[in-house]
């Protein structure tokens, strides 16, 4: 069964845990005018998150449809959602809608450029773009300026059925979680490149207050160091130079 938990105001973490991978897949919902959903999930777990949505708002209401990049765990049941919510368009980069998703989903995707803004009510979100970071040569998050809420897909992935939201450093935990999967078949899972400094600089210059993180627990604090130290950590363990 999804937990639902509100992490900022109107900003709803809808978790599922996998025991079987020991890890968490975090959706996030955006109540507003026009409401926005970040990751859909798989297309096996469309109906736990249907329902979980149903707690909050008519899952029918939903207008925007976001992810980082293509991949099932991101937008693996899209077409499910376009299905339920008529009105409902995917948002992405504009590299993920011409060389993905406009084939793939029912309904063609709105691309966004590097520092466009999606306006859903009260709500901003600012679309950066972070080729390659987590992976993949279409990846971006979206940065939530009223709130200052990073919807941060894979970046500070780390393993365990952890607590919603913390305010305990979560980067030993990411430490941890790279370590292990270098280890793994998942090794190289997130690749350190010349980029990835610069993107996390990007990143950490928002100064948002809560990082939305896919895999583990939300973090309420000091983002911009969050996002410094990452850059640290992965550039350790990945073995940037």
């Amino acid at each position: 069964m999804a937990k639902v938990t509100e992490i900022a105001p109107d900003v709803y973490r809808i978790s599922i845990y996998v025991p079987e991978f020991n890890l968490q897949f975090n959706h996030f919902l955006i109540k507003d005018d026009e409401p926005l959903l970040f990751h859909t999930g798989y297309k096996r777990m469309f109906p736990q998150v249907h329902d979980a949505v149903a707690t909050i708002i008519k899952p029918s209401e939903i207008r925007w449809i976001s992810f980082s990049h293509f991949e099932s765990d991101e937008c693996g049941s899209l077409n499910q959602w376009l299905e339920v919510a008529s009105s409902a368009q995917a948002v992405c980069s504009v590299v993920g809608a011409l060389v993905n998703v406009n084939d793939f989903a029912a309904r063609p995707a709105r691309g966004m450029t590097d520092g466009e803004v999606l306006t859903t009510g009260k709500y901003r979100f600012r679309f950066c773009s972070t080729a390659h970071l987590p992976h993949g040569w279409d990846a971006g998050v979206l940065f939530e300026e009223t709130n200052r809420v990073l919807l941060c897909s894979d970046l500070f992935h780390h393993d365990g059925d952890v607590e919603p939201l913390t305010e305990s450093d979560i980067i030993e935990r990411v430490r941890k979680t790279l370590i292990e999967y270098q280890a793994s078949p998942f090794a190289n899972y997130i690749p350190y490149t010349p980029q990835t400094a610069n993107i996390l600089k990007s990143l950490a210059e928002l100064k948002p207050k809560t990082l939305a993180t896919m895999h583990g627990s939300s973090f309420t604090g000091n983002c911009e160091r969050a996002l410094f130290n990452l850059n640290a950590v992965m550039k350790d363990v990945l073995g940037g130079s």
